[in-house]
């Protein structure tokens, strides 16, 4: 039992031995720097049970728990706020126990768990990975590993949407302008160069419409008339028949595509436990509505179009089949859904990371699949994240204005280098050795920028202020990990010799150790709330609080050896509590900048 949850047993043990009331909770929460003590007992919320003045309700607690607590020493209350000042003795004897332990705050999952799929990326595959994949990359990718962290068994999962018109669109206008290029004769990565024939197609597209415009057709018939996009929707057709020749084109792009968004992949760093493919998918969830119609979740209006009405629980009516028998992607979502659990059967929980304007579909689908009697879609999630702006505006995949996520990774990179090169730090690293730090910091500053926001707020994206070596950013925080390094192997003395438990901690101590205790509770809630935020804003606040102390307290110049070797241990110790943390978000730790 941590310090936090003893003094929330023994309040309530307070108020059932003074005043004989039940307590259902206590709120607990660091002290204000402003007061003395290092925890506070917030009296206002027990007023609701207890009947009285809080300034004396928290003097008779106070005086309980000093008297019935080692670890509380004295006691003061301001206003309703009970502040307990806890032992030192208590801090010597948490930071010795958690001195040596690998991975503090870590949980592993218990044998026989629910797992937990978190679905993360999807991309079409008609065009490259762009700024809006990344922050949806990093997201997934940094929420898998915090449930892991907390003790979750996760597999990381996404679905591929490999069909439909925009692929043909890629597909048509390779054949009609490519000229058999391919990615080995263009030098060109496979999702870049199927993404230029996108553009194209939308080029070939807008010149076909502005011709029938100026011949006299309306715009919306010329949009549907135009010559290019009734050859695409009839090799849509022809795709869902199986033609040879059309599948054959299909599966050469799409594997160049694959290829692509590997090596994007492996850039970020992040990975799939699990592919699903769309093509394989689509025709998912058919044979469930037929029971959902059974069971009577689904109804049929005239047209032999099925439904289902959620208008009592505040929706709409929504469409799961058409009248000609063809899937919507409602279909193919609950079909998918059901297809995960069946492939891995100790799936408890499915996290979905898809941008917010994909709410409602969420809210929906989640419904619908409760309705049709599945237990585990009680535990179903939609990570639901703001759309990423850029200084100069929006970003169009059709007109070839997104930001390339290949780009971007390499611009953060040479940013990187410059702004390194500026500061001068880097004396004694090969050239390689700089080129693998620049892509350390480059990642770091992007990944981090990013993951700090509450995913469901919008981000405006400045790759500038992102690689900033000061303030709340990636490279600060590698900085100080960097320093922690350099401390260590600066220590010319065994470092690891236990330090007597009567040792008296500075504040600044004192003051890193506790901050270092939350570390398993942050885990713990950035879990419960699908939040990488809550992990990055922990890290920056270990980081200044470390930096507090590297600046007002020696710690190799100290007078006394003891002092050198505690100091020394709880640098490596916050070290390694930082590394832990940006594990999390997917950022690494440069052992030198």
């Amino acid at each position: 039992m941590n310090i936090q949850e003893l003094i929330i047993s023994k309040v309530k043990e307070a108020v059932a031995t003074i005043f004989e009331k039940e307590l259902e909770m206590v709120e607990l929460q660091i002290t204000r720097k402003e007061f003395e003590g290092d925890l506070t007992v917030v009296i206002f919320p027990m007023l609701r049970t207890l009947k009285g003045n809080p300034q004396l309700i928290g003097e008779e607690i106070g005086a309980y728990l000093e008297l019935n607590m080692d670890q509380v020493i004295r006691f003061n209350v301001v206003k309703g706020f009970l502040n307990l000042v806890i032992s030192e003795s208590y801090f010597m004897d948490f930071f010795n126990g958690i001195r040596t332990q690998a991975h503090f705050g870590y949980v592993s999952a218990e044998p026989g768990s629910n797992a937990v799929m978190v679905e993360y990326s999807s991309p079409n595959t008609n065009k490259p990975l762009h700024l809006g994949h990344v922050r949806n990359n990093l997201l997934g990718y940094s929420v898998s590993e915090i449930l892991k962290a907390s003790g979750k068994k996760v597999y990381k999962t996404q679905i591929i949407n490999d069909r439909g018109i925009h692929i043909c669109k890629s597909m048509l206008a390779w054949q009609k302008y490519g000229n058999g290029e391919t990615p080995e004769s263009t030098g060109l990565k496979g999702d870049k160069l199927v993404g230029n024939y996108y553009v194209e197609f939308d080029r070939a597209y807008k010149e076909q419409i502005s011709e029938l415009i100026a011949q006299g057709v309306d715009e919306q018939q010329a949009a549907k008339q135009a010559p290019i996009i009734l050859e695409a929707q009839e090799m849509l057709r022809k795709w869902e028949a199986g033609d040879t020749e059309v599948v054959r084109l299909w599966n050469t792009m799409n594997g160049w595509v694959y290829d692509g968004f590997n090596k994007t992949y492996k850039n970020l760093g992040v990975d799939f436990d699990q592919l699903y493919y769309e093509s394989n998918t689509y025709l998912l969830g058919k044979d469930i509505v037929a029971e959902g119609l059974e069971k009577g979740v689904f109804y049929t209006k005239e047209d032999g179009s099925v439904w289902i009405d959620l208008s009592e629980e505040g929706l709409d009516e929504k469409i799961v089949l058409r009248s000609d028998g063809t899937a919507v992607y409602m279909t193919q979502d609950i079909g998918t859904a059901i297809q995960r659990v069946k492939d891995f059967p100790d799936v408890g929980a499915l996290v979905y990371t898809v941008g917010n304007e994909q709410d409602y579909h969420f809210k929906v689908l989640f419904l619908i699949l409760e309705k049709l009697g599945y237990s585990w879609a009680k535990h179903l999630y939609h990570l639901s994240y703001g759309m990423v702006d850029l200084p100069d505006g929006k970003m169009k995949s059709r007109e070839g204005t997104v930001v390339d996520a290949d780009e971007l990774i390499q611009q953060m990179t040479d940013t990187a280098g410059e702004i390194s090169a500026e500061l001068g730090k880097l004396e004694g690293f090969s050239e390689q050795q700089k080129q693998e730090l620049y892509k350390t910091i480059g990642l770091g500053a992007l990944k981090y920028y990013i993951l700090k926001v509450d995913p469901k707020k919008r981000i405006l994206f400045n790759p500038k202020e992102s690689i900033d070596f000061q303030g709340n950013t990636g490279p600060f925080i590698q900085y100080t990990y960097a320093r922690i390094q350099s401390i260590i192997r600066k220590a010319d003395f065994d470092y690891e010799s236990n330090v007597s438990p009567t040792y008296e901690l500075h504040e600044k101590e004192r003051e890193l150790i506790k901050l270092m205790q939350q570390f398993p509770e942050v885990i713990q809630n950035a879990a419960s709330n699908y939040s990488p935020a809550l992990i990055a804003n922990y890290v920056f606040d270990l980081v200044k609080e470390f930096n507090s102390f590297y600046q007002n307290v020696s710690i190799l110049g100290a007078d006394q050896l003891e002092e050198k070797i505690f100091r020394v241990q709880l640098s490596k110790k916050v070290g390694q509590i930082i590394e832990d943390a940006l594990v999390l978000l997917g950022i690494q730790v440069p052992e030198r900048m």
